[in-house]
Parts: C-alpha cells; structure tokens; sequence
C-alpha cells in the first residue's frame, strides 16, 4: 500500500468525523472523540477491504469510499451504544 493511500484514508476518517460532529449534535464526546473516531473506522474499514481484496491496487476514490463508510458506521455505532453520552 502506497502513501496515497494512507493519506486518502486518514482524511476520509477525518472529514467523517467531523461532518458527524457536526449532523450529529446529540450524543458523543465531542469533536475531537468524533475525529478520533472518524480515522479508527477508517482504519477498520481499510483493512477489512484490504484482507477481501483480491485486487490491492484499487486505490483512489474506493479507497476513500470504504474509509468514508467504516468511519461512518463507527460514529453512528458510538452515538447508538451510547445515546447520552
């Protein structure tokens, strides 16, 4: 995996975890537990990508999509665990 890539997905995380902090009022602990999580569901959902790929360069705009996704889905899991945090 090239630079690109880990750059890609760290800002995927980052802009995940900020535009939830800022959908999602209710809940959380905040922008930076929002950015925090926002790149450890990047970081998950690169490497579950990773391990099913057959095809490790794709790269790009899928890279980014998928980082997007998992940063996503790890915010919303935090906000429904715990609701009033």
């Amino acid at each position: 995996m090239h630079l690109d890539v880990h750059v890609t997905w760290l800002l995927a995380g980052a802009i995940a975890g900020f535009l939830a902090g800022l959908i999602l009022k209710t809940g959380g602990f905040g922008l930076r537990a929002d950015l925090l999580l926002g790149l450890a569901g990047s970081l998950i959902g690169i490497s579950i990508f990773e391990g099913l790929e057959n095809h490790p360069e794709a790269q790009g705009l899928t890279a980014a999509l998928i980082a997007f996704l998992g940063a996503v889905s790890m915010i919303v899991g935090q906000r429904w665990w715990y609701p009033h945090a």
